[in-house]
């Protein structure tokens, strides 16, 4: 897919990478990917979207080819970033969606700035990572201690977690290489802000209309969890793939697009 590149310098002095395709006069959709990945995490699911939507994805700060501040890694921050980055390309407002913890700067930024949310499509996120045995053990053992340079073998093994035998080698491949990208501080700084977030005991603050979708086979996350943050946000409805797993919209782009599509029809409407 050919998506040409390009930046926008917010007022905070960070250049945030990021690529555009559809009709300007389109509802606006935001794309947000996970810790570690970039925008690329989305080239396929953007090449199955109908030209009628615009949809954007960036890089956010410390990740793909966007500025790399010092500090500030919290959902909080990730999603002032969208703000501004929106304030600039003059949105008002726009269908936020996030991919896997992506999910978790989609909702704060829902619930931070309702005005400039239409809707919000959560696919595989997680409800709060930080009540989760797992991954406070995944903290413990190798998060609090990277060091750079990352290790390719941990980056690898990491990315393997998430996906399927399914996802196109290529594809996979991509994935690992804007996984290194990121220093071991943004990795530790990110996933310390996921585990500190709180916003799951605000989701009833959630006005935008909002898609929650899951794979049943998700290795990660519960259905349990799913159907706690379907339950917990006003109005909410959620969809379950039979037979697919944690990364769902690499496994299956053409049926998430289709889906999204369908979302933004009944905001439409």
């Amino acid at each position: 897919m050919d998506l040409r590149p390009q930046t926008v310098l917010l007022p905070n002095g960070m250049t945030l990478d990021y690529v555009e395709q559809g009709s300007r006069s389109g509802m606006p959709v935001l794309l947000v990917h996970a810790i570690a990945d970039s925008r690329r995490a989305f080239e396929p699911l953007m090449g199955h979207l109908p030209r009628s939507i615009r949809a954007f994805a960036m890089s956010q700060r410390g990740h793909g080819d966007s500025s790399i501040p010092e500090a500030d890694y919290r959902p909080h921050d990730f999603a002032s970033d969208l703000l501004a980055f929106m304030d600039e390309l003059d949105m008002q407002a726009a269908l936020i969606v996030g991919g896997s913890s992506g999910g978790v700067v989609a909702r704060r930024f829902a619930i931070d700035h309702p005005d400039r949310t239409i809707g919000l499509v959560l696919l595989g996120s997680p409800l709060a990572l930080g009540e989760k045995p797992g991954v406070r053990e995944m903290w413990e053992s190798t998060f609090s201690t990277l060091a750079d340079p990352i290790d390719p073998a941990m980056v690898r093994e990491f990315a393997e977690m998430t996906v399927a035998p399914s996802v196109p080698r290529d594809l996979f491949e991509i994935i690992v290489e804007e996984n290194l990208k990121p220093s071991a501080r943004v990795w530790r700084e990110t996933m310390r802000g996921l585990i500190e977030d709180d916003s799951a005991h605000e989701l009833d603050r959630i006005a935008a209309p909002t898609l929650v979708v899951w794979g049943d086979q998700d290795s990660i996350l519960s259905w349990s969890d799913q159907e706690a943050m379907t339950a917990a946000i006003p109005d909410a409805r959620l969809i379950v793939y039979e037979g697919a797993g944690h990364s769902f919209y690499w496994e299956e782009p053409e049926r998430v697009a289709a889906d999204i599509a369908a979302f933004v029809d009944s905001l439409e409407r």
